[in-house]
């Protein structure tokens, strides 16, 4: 009789969390998605599927909590306009590499393999206008570094 119990018990934990999981609504669904490609100094085009941080709640939220994303995914932050700019991992599950792009889509910075949950500012050390987050190790993996270009509707060329 008790190890019905106990089985019950453990059945109805694990229905609880599977509930629980299916229940939480998808971190990104509320970001709008894009597409950009990034064609480093050799010529090499990369295509990157991302969503669009271009507001200030977008931009707060950013990545916070986010546990997993695909090789070729990312999110784009889009400010108002160029000026230096400064992020941080606060409850960034994810090492990430953050590119900051310049208002003509040249990458400036690359700051590979941040660290999860840091509070430590990283800043553009230029004037930006956005920053690319993928995942960490991706930007050396590809070849991506200072100088590539970013074609998205969000930078002039």
């Amino acid at each position: 009789m008790i190890w019905i119990l106990r089985t019950l018990l453990v059945c109805c934990a694990g229905l609880a969390s599977v509930m629980a999981a299916a229940a939480e609504p998808d971190r990104l669904a509320a970001f709008p998605r894009s597409s950009l490609e990034i064609v480093s100094p050799g010529g090499r085009i990369h295509k990157f599927s991302i969503w669009v941080a271009a507001d200030d709640r977008r931009r707060m939220q950013g990545l916070m909590h986010v546990e997993q994303m695909p090789d070729d995914a990312g999110m784009l932050f889009v400010f108002r306009g160029p000026g230096p700019i400064s992020m941080w991992m606060k409850n960034t599950v994810m090492s990430l590499d953050m590119l900051f792009i310049g208002a003509d889509g040249r990458i400036g910075r690359v700051a590979a393999n941040t660290q999860p949950f840091s509070l430590d500012t990283i800043s553009s050390g230029f004037d930006a206008l956005g920053v690319l987050e993928i995942k960490a190790g991706t930007a050396a993996r590809l070849g991506i570094e200072a100088g590539a270009v970013v074609i998205h509707p969000a930078f002039s060329r």
